[in-house]
């Protein structure tokens, strides 16, 4: 198992990736038009406050500082930051591009994560939410897809 500084580290950097996809979200949503893609976008940023949320209560309960923010750092800083450009082009496709492509380093994160080895209470929920981030950025690929092919 892991040393307890190196459990709040990690599960910090899952609260971090969770913050910047909240916001990032957000910004998708407040982008399209697509009611469709608007309630799936705000539902998205709501799951991913939560995460954060849950994560940081285990940080308070191995007696860590919780992260705050997101991190807008590197590869998910760069997924997001591609969103807002592509809003300004008021283009859904490339909006879902750069959703998914944020997504992809989520569930990098996650899987980053899952590698660790986390005390069971901890990887149990890193688990649980590994897999709502994939399906959702399955859902949001499939999204993509579709909008893809309407606009082709």
């Amino acid at each position: 198992m892991m040393e307890k500084d190196k459990i709040i580290e990690k599960v910090n950097e899952l609260i971090q990736t969770n913050k910047d996809s909240e916001e990032g979200f957000k910004t998708a949503a407040a982008s399209v038009e697509d009611n469709q893609t608007t309630a799936l976008f705000e539902e998205l940023s709501n799951q991913r406050g939560h995460f954060a949320r849950e994560l940081q209560d285990m940080v308070q309960q191995f007696g860590g500082e919780p992260a705050e923010s997101g991190t807008f750092s590197g590869t998910l800083k760069r997924g997001w930051m591609n969103i807002k450009t592509a809003v300004t082009s008021d283009d859904k496709t490339a909006v879902l591009n750069e959703c998914e492509r944020a997504e992809d380093v989520a569930k990098e994160a996650y899987e980053d994560a899952m590698k660790s080895r986390l005390p069971e209470s901890v990887s149990d929920v890193v688990s649980r939410q590994y897999h709502l981030v994939k399906a959702a950025h399955d859902r949001v690929k499939a999204l993509r897809d579709r909008s893809r092919a309407a606009a082709g």
